[in-house]
């Protein structure tokens, strides 16, 4: 058997990086903040590059950049911008969705995709699995191109508004 193999074949001492997935394509922040743009500022203030969209479940930010670390890096971020409101982290690579819940900034356990996904809207679903892009989202707002005093002004007039609704 050992005649069938190449000289250089080689077995890794850690065989986990056989299974793991490897790039991740998408990273979803699932927040309770009702308001998009409110997100989007958050963000803006945060320097994190997302598509902040709304739906019925609270407001949803995909990362631009879902390499690395990147998606945990804005998961602590926001959560610890918006403290005191779990937000859940969902990252799919290769067809597999994992779902990691923030809180005060860190991770707070990681939760059953189907779970997530059980009482979200559509529309998410059909982002998180591959079926929709971002850009088809309705009422899509970049924070890319939102500086720091204008974000400063979307969340007052945001919580001005609140404030009215109330």
């Amino acid at each position: 058997m050992s005649q069938d193999l190449p000289e250089d074949f080689e077995v890794p001492d850690d065989l986990s990086a056989l299974t793991a997935p490897s790039e991740r394509e998408l990273a979803v922040l699932l927040t309770q903040i009702a308001d998009a743009e409110a997100l989007a500022a958050a963000c803006a203030l945060g320097e994190l590059d997302v598509d902040a969209a709304p739906s019925p479940v609270g407001a949803l930010a995909v990362l631009r950049d879902a390499s690395g670390e990147a998606p945990e890096r804005a998961a602590a971020a926001v959560s610890q911008l918006v403290a005191g409101v779990p937000l859940v982290l969902v990252t799919r690579a290769e067809g597999q969705l994992t779902a990691v819940r923030y809180q005060d900034g860190k991770p707070a356990g990681e939760l059953p995709p189907g779970l997530v996904l059980s009482g979200a809207p559509e529309a998410l679903e059909d982002l998180l699995t591959g079926q929709l892009a971002v850009r088809d989202l309705p009422g899509v707002i970049a924070s890319a191109g939102i500086g720091r005093f204008k974000a400063m002004r979307m969340l007052t007039g945001v919580a001005r508004k609140a404030r009215k609704n109330k």
